[in-house]
């Protein structure tokens, strides 16, 4: 954008309330017009906005994607007509839930203090958003996956959060959520 402009200046500058009859002048009989300071300018600012354009158009690579991570994979674990949506609701659910725990641990006083606190938070969480509909029951090795994951990942303590476990939780519902989401491509 900003090279547009530029240019739209310089052409300005150099060609001023005249332009039409420098464009007159120009397809009529060439003759090299007398350099001014307006003639100067405009040339400066076609050097600026080459500059522009120039140093704009090198980008860095796109990186690749991260490998999928090989202690949970959840492609073809999910089956059956709904196995895609479900499975996009399960990495919804878990990513959002990784959030709110990681924010209410930023708080004074976090209202998610414990383990069990978590794993009610998850359960109220799938009962709103599926309706009361388990997706557990659906797709049981999904399930089963996600359990030994979480429980591998987590642990099985109810007991108090420190933020050493809270960042296991949140970390370890992201990566479910990932498994998810490449499950459900």
């Amino acid at each position: 954008m900003i090279t547009l402009v530029l240019l739209a200046l310089a052409a300005y500058a150099v060609a001023g309330p005249q332009i039409l009859e420098q464009i007159k002048k120009a397809a009529g009989v060439v003759t090299l017009p007398k350099i001014t300071g307006r003639h100067v300018a405009g040339a400066a600012l076609v050097a600026a906005a080459a500059l522009s354009w120039g140093s704009g158009s090198r980008r860095e690579p796109t990186p690749a994607p991260p490998a999928p991570d090989v202690a949970l994979d959840l492609r073809g674990k999910f089956a059956g007509p709904d196995a895609a949506t479900d499975a996009q609701t399960t990495a919804a659910l878990l990513d959002e839930l990784a959030s709110e725990i990681e924010w209410d641990g930023m708080q004074s006083q976090p209202l998610i203090a414990s383990g069990v606190a978590v794993d009610e938070l998850r359960q109220r969480a799938r009962e709103l958003r599926c309706r009361g509909v388990s997706l557990g029951e659906k797709h049981p090795r999904a399930r089963e996956a996600i359990r030994a994951y979480l429980d591998q990942a987590a642990g099985t303590s109810g007991a108090p959060l420190t933020p050493e476990t809270r960042s296991k939780w949140v970390a370890a519902y992201r990566t479910v959520a990932r498994a998810a989401a490449d499950a459900a491509r």
